[in-house]
């Protein structure tokens, strides 16, 4: 049996000491690196902060796979037994151009259940963290359960790449939308808009193309006030493969999916 609360004692000391490092890298000259396209960052410190990750998990629970945004984790084919979904930095671009808006994002799973989630604001020192079937937190204050807004009075999370051509959806789909909220913005990290809506700072978020470690903590947090997380077709996420994401406070996400997204 896995001792829950020792592991959650853990990822609070080993994300406050990665934190605590990142903060402290801020006054060094970074190594940067892209991956699949010019726009898709990696410095040393991504590296080097999983790298840490995966040393203390290696060294502390031998019998757990890890996948990590850098690679350095296992090559995993399923969810059994106790997996460790990591992005050492998520919002690299923020990370490198802003020193501001990204996170640290670990969602801790068992069998396909999400058991574990923690969601640092490193520049902020803001730590959302869950624990499945007791609730969220940010800095051990608990986050109350998510109350439904309309539509028209909603503010939602939305980059404004999906506004234009692109290959992922047509953004007229989107427009009427947009049009009806209050308001939108678009932070350049999955993890931080997560956190935003678990802690009612936003109503609904919007992605085309996620992959597992940009939602895996981020949709134990929100489960536990009662939000609602799928891909855009209202359909539950597979927490190993890449997808479409849509996020939304109760009564909102059934609304905005059947009146726009799905009309």
């Amino acid at each position: 049996m896995t001792n829950w609360k020792e592991v959650d004692q853990n990822v609070r000391a080993w994300i406050m000491e990665a934190g605590k490092t990142i903060r402290e890298s801020f006054k060094s000259e970074l190594n940067i690196k892209t991956k699949s396209n010019r726009n898709d960052l990696v410095t040393d410190m991504d590296e080097a902060t999983e790298r840490y990750f995966i040393e203390k998990i290696r060294g502390t629970y031998q019998d757990h796979k890890i996948l990590g945004e850098e690679g350095f984790g296992d090559e995993l084919k399923d969810l059994s037994g106790v997996t460790w979904i990591i992005d050492p930095i998520d919002g690299t671009m923020n990370f490198v151009h802003q020193q501001r808006n990204f996170a640290i994002s670990i969602g801790v799973y068992e069998n396909q259940a999400g058991m574990l989630g923690y969601i640092y604001d490193v520049v902020h020192d803001e730590l959302y963290h869950a624990e499945r079937g007791s609730g969220a937190y940010m800095n051990d204050v608990k986050l109350p359960s998510l109350s439904e807004v309309p539509v028209e009075d909603s503010v939602i999370a939305l980059n404004a790449q999906w506004m234009t051509t692109n290959k992922r959806i047509d953004p007229t789909v989107l427009a009427p939308l947009v049009q009806k909220v209050r308001g939108t913005r678009s932070y350049g990290s999955a993890a931080i808009e997560m956190a935003y809506i678990a802690s009612g700072r936003l109503d609904a978020y919007i992605s085309m193309r996620l992959a597992p470690w940009d939602f895996a903590a981020g949709k134990i947090l929100i489960e536990e006030v009662g939000g609602v997380v799928t891909d855009l077709e209202g359909e539950d996420l597979n927490p190993l493969k890449k997808s479409s994401l849509f996020v939304g406070k109760p009564g909102l996400h059934g609304k905005i999916l059947n009146e726009y997204l799905k009309s």
